[in-house]
């Protein structure tokens, strides 16, 4: 019986998981749980990790995929993982539509929001890292003593609301909105938005006229990927 081939982030609040159906990859998103990796244990799983790994036997040290197995150019050795992967993605995607010239501006919109600039050689050229929305929301609930955290269900229309909890939403907005729409500016390149958070900025970045490319399942597109483009890596299609 062939086993099912998985990929799996930990990430640093969700756990990110990629699944083979025939030809077909399919991705979800699950809370941190051992016994999920139980379940998987007979079958063939690549791993990498930018949250606190679980302390299990389920997970095989020798699939786990590093930075020295993403294939992007002058990657430094302390990027997350989650970074490289969603670059390396990206730019696959982009080199096979001839998109890549001026490089590339990834958005991972996740427990912290990460810019990583990508030149137009496929090399790693910087970043900007964010605190994301439900980090910025509780933070300021944690920080002071009238503020109280929020659900985030809504976002208001309006850019100077009344009420003080939608103006915790909507500065925790724009305050992510704004270093996306100057980067872009300052790239002239599209971004590449992915992540939990993306469907919250991408309406808005559309509105202002940003060239954005909306690929939720960038990170575990390039983890797939790299069985193909690395031979560091086994690849999933051969595995029985």
């Amino acid at each position: 019986m062939k086993k099912e081939r998985l990929c799996l982030l930990i990430g640093n609040s969700r756990w990110h998981w990629a699944k083979k159906k025939s030809t077909e990859w399919k991705f979800f998103h699950t809370n941190p749980n051992t016994k999920d990796l139980v379940l998987i244990k007979n079958n063939f799983l690549k791993w990498a990790a930018v949250g606190k790994i679980p302390n299990c036997q389920d997970l095989n040290p020798s699939n786990r995929i590093t930075i020295d197995n993403v294939p992007l150019g002058k990657l430094p050795p302390w990027i997350g993982i989650d970074r490289a992967l969603a670059g390396w993605g990206a730019w696959l995607r982009a080199k096979s539509t001839d998109m890549y010239k001026n490089g590339l501006l990834i958005a991972d919109a996740g427990t912290v929001l990460s810019l990583t600039h990508i030149n137009a050689q496929g090399e790693f050229s910087g970043g900007q890292l964010i605190a994301g929305l439900r980090l910025q929301i509780s933070a300021m609930a944690a920080g002071t003593a009238n503020l109280k955290n929020q659900q985030i269900t809504s976002f208001p229309e309006t850019f100077f609301p009344h009420s003080t909890r939608e103006a915790m939403l909507k500065g925790s907005q724009q305050a992510l909105l704004a270093p996306l729409i100057a980067a872009q500016k300052k790239t002239q390149t599209p971004i590449w938005l992915c992540g939990g958070d993306a469907p919250i900025l991408l309406e808005t970045l559309k509105q202002n006229n940003s060239p954005v490319y909306h690929y939720p399942n960038l990170v575990m597109e390039g983890m797939i990927n790299i069985q193909n483009e690395s031979n560091q890596i086994q690849d999933l299609t051969e595995f029985d």
